[in-house]
C-alpha cells in the first residue's frame, strides 16, 4: 500500500470531509500560506486549480487554514506561488543539461 504524506484532509463548517494535495507552504509578507489543490471534484472549483489558504490559529492556539477574503492579498499570494513554481521548473531544466 502507497502513503501519500502530502495528503491533507480538510473538514469544511459543515463537517465535509475534502482531500487535497499539498503543493507548497510559502512564507509571504509576514504570514505563512499553504497551495493545495482538490483530489477529488468540487462545486465552484475547477479541474486543475490550486487553492490558497492562509494558516493561522484558533483561539485554543490550533493550527487552522484561512480562506484568502483580500483579492489583492491573494494575487500576490498567487504571484509568489507562480515565481517558485517556474524558478523550481528553471532549475530541473537547468539540471538536464
Amino acid at each position: 500500500m502507497e502513503t501519500q504524506s502530502n495528503v491533507l484532509e480538510l473538514i469544511d463548517e459543515n463537517g465535509t470531509v475534502t482531500r487535497f494535495e499539498h503543493l507548497l507552504t510559502l512564507d509571504y509578507d509576514g504570514s505563512e500560506y499553504i497551495v493545495i489543490t482538490p483530489l477529488e471534484p468540487i462545486d465552484g472549483i475547477e479541474e486543475d486549480a490550486v487553492v490558497i489558504l492562509r494558516l493561522e490559529q484558533d483561539e485554543n492556539g490550533d493550527d487552522i487554514f484561512v480562506p484568502i477574503e483580500d483579492e489583492e492579498e491573494l494575487h500576490e499570494v498567487f504571484d509568489a506561488f507562480v515565481q517558485i513554481v517556474d524558478q523550481e521548473m528553471d532549475e530541473e531544466d537547468d539540471d538536464e543539461y
